[in-house]
C-alpha cells in the first residue's frame, strides 16, 4: 500500500483541493503503487483542475506547511494550463501539479478516476487514475523523457502484470493510438507476458 508519509502530505494537497471544489486524481507512483508494485517514491503527481482564481485560496491554505510559488506564479502556470511544485517543508516530499490540458485524453483521466479509501479507520476517500490511466500516462512519459527510464517502464509492467486480466485492454489500445504510444504499449504487454522478442 502507500507508504503513510507520502500518503500523509499528499492527503494535506487533496484536502484542500477538495475544500475548494477542484477535481483531481493523483496519479505518477503513488497510483502505479496502488494498482502495481510497491516501491518509494519521493514526490506525487496530482491532475487538478485549478482555475486561476483559485491561486490565492490554494497559496493560503498551504503555505504554512508548503513551499508554494507566489499568487502570481499560480496564476501564470494554471492559465497556461501548465504544471508546478509544492514542497512540503517538514519533509521535503514534493507534490507536482499538473493542470489538464484540453486533451479527450486528460478530461478521461478525470472522469475515470478511482475513490481509494485511505485506510481501515477512516470514511476519506482520495482520488487516483485508473489501472489503465496510469499506464497509458506513464507510457507517454516514458516517451517523451527518451524511452530510458526503467522506473517508468517497471511501474507500466508492475500494473499490468498485477492486474491481468481486470484490465480494459480495448480502453488501452484505443488511447495508446490517440496518444502515439499504441508501440510501446504492445512491447510492454509482450514483455509482461514474457515473450520472446
Amino acid at each position: 500500500m502507500i507508504d503513510s508519509e507520502a500518503l500523509r502530505v499528499t492527503r494535506q494537497v487533496t484536502t484542500v483541493l477538495d475544500a475548494l471544489g477542484v477535481p483531481y486524481v493523483i496519479g505518477g507512483s503513488l497510483a502505479s503503487i496502488v494498482h502495481g508494485q510497491v516501491r518509494t517514491t519521493m514526490d506525487a503527481d496530482i491532475v487538478a483542475g485549478l482555475l486561476p482564481d483559485h491561486a490565492a485560496a490554494l497559496a493560503a491554505a498551504l503555505g504554512q506547511q508548503f513551499y508554494v510559488p507566489d499568487e502570481a506564479a499560480l496564476r501564470q502556470a494554471i492559465a497556461r494550463r501548465g504544471s508546478f511544485n509544492l514542497i512540503h517543508l517538514a519533509t521535503l516530499f514534493k507534490v507536482d501539479i499538473f493542470v489538464p490540458q484540453a486533451r479527450p485524453f486528460d478530461r478521461q483521466q478525470l472522469a475515470r478516476r478511482i475513490g481509494q479509501p485511505v485506510g481501515r479507520e477512516s470514511d476519506e476517500t482520495v482520488w487516483l487514475l485508473s489501472a489503465e490511466d496510469v499506464i497509458l500516462s506513464k507510457l507517454e512519459w516514458f516517451r517523451q523523457g527518451g524511452e530510458v527510464s526503467e522506473r517508468q517502464w517497471r511501474d507500466v509492467l508492475g500494473v499490468i502484470v498485477t492486474q491481468a486480466a481486470a484490465l480494459d485492454v480495448a480502453y488501452l489500445r484505443h488511447w495508446a493510438a490517440a496518444l502515439g504510444v499504441d508501440d510501446l504499449l504492445a512491447r510492454a504487454l509482450a514483455d509482461a507476458r514474457g515473450d520472446e522478442p
